[in-house]
């Protein structure tokens, strides 16, 4: 197994010189002025390739976002006072992690303090969706509605329907616990079961294959991480194995799925509708996603709350705290097992 360099044992001398690549939130920025030499990033704007090689041919800690590809090539380039990178998030896959081991750079990770924050966003599709929320507020917006009727905006009931739970991490549970209250079927896939116990708790039942779950689940919520083998993993075979009037949630990473695939299964009338959170080329959205009248369009807020940045800042400060101080920080990330 390849892992990350490990601490020396040494604590660095002097203040690091810490580049931070977007802008954080104020108390953040803050706390991180204080402690380092920071390099911050006021615009917020992201930063080019020239921009990145800069600064990691000059800091002793880069502080990358999702939105900064750091591949094999940009680590090849970097100076070798760059001991660190001290990812803002707990996605890693923008980080070519064998490229940083091989040049005994440390990469570690925010874990864990969106968990909540995601699954809640995730909860929003898996009501809105089946409700057609977003074309009822569109059609209030417009003028269009014309009041109460029986037949009008009818929707489908959560109580009772299958959710499909792809990806049974920290977020995979959260969505499962918080399904759970609405009298949704818990059923699941994930590279290994959970505990016995785990499951009893959250009332989830184990799918061994991935298409047996598409088949069974009204509702398919996405929380894999982005790796080779997830990407493009909802293709259009899997996506015709769903339920006709099933639909997809994806709060994860927009790569997970076929996006022509998923267009074309709604503009069939395959699916009756996407909650989505994440895009295959943010920021930009297909405009027929966009168009489609039971398609929820977010902008990657899952993690977006004052509350989660800011304990996202906290941990990469330890993280780099540790470091410094010789010790192996609470959350390196570890190249053969992510």
């Amino acid at each position: 197994m390849v892992t990350s360099a490990a601490p020396s044992g040494k604590r660095f001398e002097g203040t690091p010189k810490v580049a931070v690549t977007r802008h954080l939130v104020p108390e953040v920025e803050a706390r991180m002025t204080e402690l380092f030499d920071v390099t911050l990033n006021r615009a917020d704007q992201p930063l080019s390739r020239e921009e990145l090689k800069a600064l990691m041919q000059s800091a002793h800690v880069l502080v990358p976002t999702v939105t900064d590809k750091i591949d094999a090539a940009l680590i090849a380039e970097a100076g070798d006072q760059l001991k660190l990178i001290a990812n803002y998030g707990a996605g890693t896959e923008h980080i070519d992690l064998k490229a940083a081991a091989a040049r005994k750079i440390m990469v570690t990770n925010t874990p864990g303090v969106f968990t909540d924050d995601t699954a809640d966003i995730a909860m929003c599709g898996i009501i809105g969706v089946p409700r057609r929320i977003r074309e009822g507020v569109e059609l209030v917006r417009s003028g269009a509605w014309t009041g109460w009727a029986p037949s009008g905006m009818l929707g489908r009931k959560l109580g009772g329907k299958v959710l499909g739970i792809v990806g049974m991490g920290r977020i995979g549970q959260a969505v499962a616990h918080r399904a759970k209250a609405f009298g949704l079927e818990i059923a699941y896939h994930n590279r290994k079961p959970l505990p016995e116990a785990i499951e009893r708790m959250l009332g989830a039942r184990y799918v061994e294959s991935l298409d047996e779950l598409l088949a069974q689940a009204d509702i398919v919520t996405l929380h894999s991480p982005l790796t080779e083998e997830t990407r493009g993993m909802l293709d259009a075979r899997r996506i015709a194995l769903m339920k006709p009037g099933a639909s997809i949630i994806n709060t994860a990473r927009g790569e997970l799925i076929d996006q022509e695939a998923l267009i074309d299964a709604l503009q069939s009338g395959h699916l009756a509708g996407a909650g989505l959170d994440v895009y295959p080329d943010e920021p930009n959205v297909d405009h027929r996603l966009i168009e489609h009248p039971n398609v929820m369009t977010l902008p990657h807020i899952g993690s977006a709350t004052t509350e989660g940045r800011e304990a996202s800042g906290e941990k990469v400060i330890a993280n780099i705290r540790f470091w410094m101080d010789g010790h192996r920080p609470p959350d390196q990330v570890l190249e053969g097992l992510v």
